[in-house]
């Protein structure tokens, strides 16, 4: 069984902080086997953390988080980045295009755009997968929602620490059941439902910090393009 980050951003998401290289030295001290910089919207700073990944004997994902109309769908497996603003299903068939995979994170928690504010039970079950434990969730009730419907529609099951600081790299992990260490071998046994998911919640002193730590980049952000 290999031990998987699914879901960590980057500096390059608005509201990330490190490198890619502070990311992947975290995936290897915690012993992960292999790890996916999932940043909003980007996807550049995914690529260098897989083309990287083997110096710190890691298998790296590229993927990304994608906000589609209806909420966050995260795209594994991807070579270039998938336009936001989609709809639901649109999203998902670029992800398909690419021959990616496509994990939906967090779908109950609407506070934090899961999809499940704007699209049906039925639709949710399109995603190839269900991401059921989030380590940023305050409570369990929306990872166990998660579970529940996942388990009703024998969808795959996923967890991801959600990190947006390298030091909460690897709080929730996906055990996949691959038939070697490689991107395509993951990727299909998270398709086939070869996986199990452990974690633990995200401090909520640290998830306090890193939403103010957003909120202070996309205000910096802000600021500076004024002057741009």
């Amino acid at each position: 069984m290999l031990s998987v980050e699914l879901h960590a951003h980057s500096a390059l998401s608005y509201d990330g902080r490190d490198p890619v290289e502070l990311i992947l030295e975290q995936a290897e001290a915690v012993g992960l086997d292999a790890i996916a910089v999932t940043d909003h919207d980007e996807i550049d700073a995914s690529l260098e953390a897989a083309d990287r990944a083997p110096a710190y004997g890691l298998v790296g994902i590229p993927a990304m988080e994608i906000s589609s109309k209806a909420g966050h769908i995260l795209g594994f497996g991807l070579d270039e980045a998938v336009p936001p603003g989609l709809s639901y299903e649109t999203t998902l068939d670029e992800i398909h295009d690419q021959g990616g995979l496509a994990v939906i994170p967090h779908p109950f928690q609407e506070s934090r755009h899961g999809v499940m504010a704007r699209i049906s039970r039925d639709e949710l079950a399109m995603g190839d997968a269900i991401e059921v434990y989030n380590s940023r969730l305050l409570t369990g009730r929306a990872n166990r929602q998660a579970e529940r419907y996942a388990a009703s529609r024998n969808l795959p099951m996923t967890a991801g620490s959600d990190a947006h600081i390298s030091e909460m790299v690897g709080q929730a992990v996906t055990r996949v059941d691959a038939d070697e260490r490689s991107v395509d071998a993951i990727l299909d046994a998270i398709a086939a439902g070869r996986t199990s998911v452990e974690g633990k919640r995200t401090p909520w002193r640290i998830s306090f910090r890193q939403a103010a730590g957003g909120v202070s980049r996309r205000v910096r952000n802000s600021v500076m393009g004024l002057f741009q």
